[in-house]
């Protein structure tokens, strides 16, 4: 099934008792719909939603993840998206899934197993969505769930769902090995190559 376009207010976890905020083990049975709609350009597949991502259904929502400065600094969106406003993208062609759908804290609590499962699964939803490209958010995560184990950022030969890909730095506020600039840089390069290629 097609997961619908979020809109925008996405997908709330439930509150607890007195509006208390959901606990970890709640907030890992949330599914966070993806952000999808006809003719994407690109789909940018996250590694799997952080706590307050399934809390709010609003992705890359932690306030140090740098998604959202990155993606108007390479030139994708003429403005920087706060992430509440993430059901504008698929206006501008561009869309968000994640490789993993459990939510989690951080990455390192996803299992290999769950990476593989998810590289299958998004190959089917990417055949499904026919984005132009994939741009996966993560070089671990591409690695982990494509069995790709010396995959290196920029684009790769291969195709997945029958999107061209192109592996990004992970926009975390923890990966310390890339700055904003030098992602944005790297994003950047995505945007060039993708307003060059045909439509699908």
């Amino acid at each position: 099934m097609t997961p619908a376009p979020a809109g925008p207010a996405g997908a709330r976890a439930p509150r607890g008792p007195a509006g208390a905020r959901p606990t970890p083990e709640e907030l890992a049975h949330v599914r966070v719909p993806d952000v999808v709609g006809p003719g994407l350009r690109v789909l940018f597949c996250g590694i799997n939603p952080g706590l307050l991502t399934a809390e709010t259904g609003h992705h890359f929502a932690r306030p140090g993840n740098r998604f959202w400065p990155v993606l108007h600094r390479s030139g994708f969106t003429p403005r920087r998206f706060a992430p509440a406003e993430q059901h504008l993208l698929p206006e501008l062609g561009l869309g968000i899934t994640n490789v993993v759908a459990r939510p989690s804290a951080r990455a390192d609590e996803l299992t290999a197993e769950e990476y593989r499962e998810g590289g299958t699964l998004l190959t089917a939803k990417v055949a499904r969505l026919a984005p132009r490209w994939l741009a996966v958010v993560g070089i671990t995560a591409y690695r982990a769930a494509f069995g790709e184990r010396r995959a290196v950022v920029g684009p790769r030969e291969r195709t997945v769902g029958g999107a061209r890909v192109w592996v990004l730095p992970n926009p975390s506020g923890l990966n310390a090995h890339w700055s904003v600039e030098a992602m944005a840089g790297e994003y950047g390069r995505l945007r060039e190559a993708v307003d060059a290629s045909p439509a699908r």
